[in-house]
C-alpha cells in the first residue's frame, strides 16, 4: 500500500513522465509510466468534450444543373463521367443579339507573290481596293519594275477601318524590298497616298578563305562557306593553266576570293570569283584574278587564263584511265586507249573544253551517248558515255559551257567521262597537248591590272577552312 502511495506522490512530481513503455515492461517504473499516459490521455479527452462547437451557416444542397455545370472540375476517373473543362451558360436575359459580329480596328497582314501573279492581283486578293491599288501601283512604278518582282517576295500591308463591310478596307500602309539596298513604302497622310524609299545600307567586303585542298577541292571549298556555283567557278578558272586531277595535291592550299554585299538586315548576296590561287608543294604559286570589262581571268604575268583548252572538263572527278593501249575491262583485249578516261559522279556536268561548234550529238555505238566538238579546222574534242545531252547538232557553244552529264552509257563499267582530243584527225593525249597564244596584256593594261592583284592579295582573310577528314574526332569518308 506504501508502494502504490509513493507511485501516486511520483506522478503527481511528474517524475515517471518521460518512461520509455518498450521497455522493462512489468517493472516499476513501466507500470509508473503507463499510469502516466493513460492519466494524460483522460484529461485531453476530458477537456475536449466541455469545447462547444462554432455556429456555421449550412450549405445548400447542389442542384442537379449546378452540379453538372462543375463537374468540368471535378476531379475524378473519366470511367466515372469526369470531363475536362467548364461549360458556361449564361442567363439567357441578360444577352444583348448584335446586329452585325465587331471588326477589327486595323488589319496587318504580309501576302506574298505566287507564280503567274501579278502585284494588283496580289494586292486585290488580300482585300485592296481598285482604287488604292491603281493609286499604289502609280507611285511604285517609276522605281521598280512591278513585272520582274520574283516569286516569293513578300508585301507587308496595313488595312484600316471601314465605314461599313459593303466597302473595301483602305490601305493604310504598303512596304515592300524593291531591290537589295533599297526598300519602298507607300503610305497614307490624310486622304492621299505617298511613297517613301528606305535605304538599307550594304556591306561589300568581299569573302576571302584559305585552306587544305584535301581529298576533295570541291568539298573542301564548300566546307569553308563558299556557295556550290562560285566553288565550281572557281575549279573550271583553275583547270584552265593547272591539271586539277595530276596538279593539285590534298596537301596543297587554296585560297579564293568571292564578291559578296552582305545587307544591314541580314541578308547575303555572293557574286563572282574574283581572285583565286593555289599553293602547292614545291611548286610555284599559280594565281588568277578578273579583270577587265568583260570580266576575263588572267594570271599574274598578265596571259589569258582561258588558253588553249580546260585540262578536266568535269569537276569533281579523277583520272581512271590514261591515254595508250591498254587492256580492255569489259572485252577481254588489248587496245589503244584514245582518250582519258575520268571517273565521276552519275549526273555531273560536263564542259566545253573550248569555244566550238556542235558536231555530233547522238549515240555512238560502244561510246553510248557522244558530242564531238569542232573548235577550228584541225581541233576537234570528243566526250563519251554521257548519261544525257545538254546540246544539239549545229549549235554554237563557248569554253565552259555545260553540254552533258556524267553517264554510263555504251561499253563502260561505270559513270564516267572518256574524253578525246584530235589534232589534224589523230587522238592526241589531252594532258601533254600544249597551246600558245591567247590574249596577253601591256602597257597601261598590264599596270591597271598590276594594282587589281595588289590589292586583292592585300584583301583580309575572313575564315581558314581544314578539310572534314581532317578535323578532330572525325573520320574520313
Amino acid at each position: 500500500m506504501a508502494r502504490w502511495r509513493e507511485a501516486a506522490a511520483g506522478l503527481a512530481l511528474g517524475t515517471e513522465l518521460s518512461t520509455d513503455l518498450g521497455s522493462g515492461i512489468g517493472g516499476r517504473s513501466w507500470w509508473l509510466g503507463l499510469m502516466a499516459c493513460v492519466a494524460l490521455c483522460g484529461t485531453a479527452i476530458t477537456l475536449a468534450l466541455d469545447v462547444p462547437l462554432l455556429p456555421a451557416a449550412g450549405r445548400a444542397p447542389l442542384s442537379e444543373e449546378a452540379r453538372e455545370n462543375l463537374r468540368g472540375q471535378f476531379l475524378a476517373p473519366l470511367a466515372m463521367g469526369a470531363r475536362s473543362g467548364v461549360q458556361t451558360r449564361p442567363d439567357p436575359a441578360r444577352v444583348v443579339p448584335l446586329s452585325e459580329i465587331p471588326e477589327r480596328p486595323r488589319i496587318e497582314l504580309t501576302a506574298r507573290i505566287i507564280g503567274g501573279r501579278s502585284l494588283g492581283t496580289t494586292l486585290q486578293r488580300s482585300g485592296v481596293s481598285a482604287n488604292d491599288i491603281a493609286r499604289a501601283t502609280a507611285l511604285l512604278k517609276p522605281e521598280v519594275n512591278l513585272r520582274s518582282l520574283k516569286a516569293g517576295t513578300e508585301i507587308e500591308l496595313v488595312l484600316g477601318r471601314r465605314a461599313s463591310r459593303a466597302e473595301p478596307r483602305p490601305l493604310e500602309r504598303l512596304a515592300l524590298r524593291s531591290a537589295f539596298d533599297m526598300r519602298l513604302a507607300v503610305e497614307r497622310t490624310g486622304d492621299e497616298l505617298t511613297l517613301r524609299k528606305i535605304p538599307i545600307k550594304v556591306d561589300s567586303t568581299p569573302v576571302r578563305v584559305n585552306g587544305l585542298v584535301g581529298r576533295s577541292l570541291l568539298r573542301s571549298l564548300q566546307d569553308a562557306g563558299i556557295p556550290g556555283r562560285q566553288a565550281r567557278e572557281y575549279m573550271n578558272v583553275m583547270g584552265y593553266v593547272v591539271d586539277m586531277q595530276r596538279g593539285v595535291g590534298a596537301k596543297d592550299r587554296f585560297d579564293i576570293i568571292v564578291a559578296r554585299d552582305k545587307a544591314e538586315t541580314g541578308e547575303e548576296r555572293y557574286g563572282g570569283v574574283l581572285y583565286g590561287a593555289l599553293d602547292r608543294l614545291g611548286k610555284d604559286r599559280i594565281e588568277v584574278a578578273r579583270f577587265g570589262p568583260g570580266g576575263e581571268f588572267y594570271r599574274d604575268n598578265g596571259e589569258s587564263a582561258r588558253k588553249g583548252l580546260m585540262r578536266t572538263p568535269v569537276n569533281g572527278a579523277r583520272m581512271t584511265s590514261r591515254f595508250g593501249m591498254r587492256f580492255h575491262p569489259l572485252l577481254n583485249y588489248s587496245r589503244m586507249h584514245q582518250g582519258v578516261d575520268f571517273g565521276a559522279r552519275h549526273g555531273a556536268p560536263i564542259y566545253a573544253a573550248a569555244s566550238g561548234t556542235v558536231e555530233y550529238a547522238a549515240p555512238h555505238g560502244g561510246h553510248g551517248n557522244y558530242v564531238r566538238l569542232r573548235h577550228n579546222s584541225t581541233l576537234k574534242t570528243a566526250y563519251a558515255h554521257m548519261s544525257r545531252f545538254a546540246v544539239r547538232r549545229g549549235q554554237s557553244v563557248k569554253q565552259g559551257d555545260v553540254i552533258g552529264y556524267v553517264g554510263s552509257t555504251g561499253v563502260s563499267t561505270g559513270p564516267h567521262l572518256h574524253y578525246e582530243v584530235w589534232l589534224r584527225g589523230k587522238a592526241v593525249n589531252p594532258m601533254t597537248l600544249k597551246f600558245t597564244g591567247g590574249s596577253q596584256l601591256s602597257g597601261a593594261d598590264m599596270s591597271q591590272f598590276k594594282t587589281e592583284l595588289d590589292r586583292l592579295r592585300a584583301t583580309a582573310m575572313t575564315g581558314v577552312s581544314t578539310p572534314a577528314s581532317e578535323r578532330p574526332g572525325r573520320r574520313p569518308a
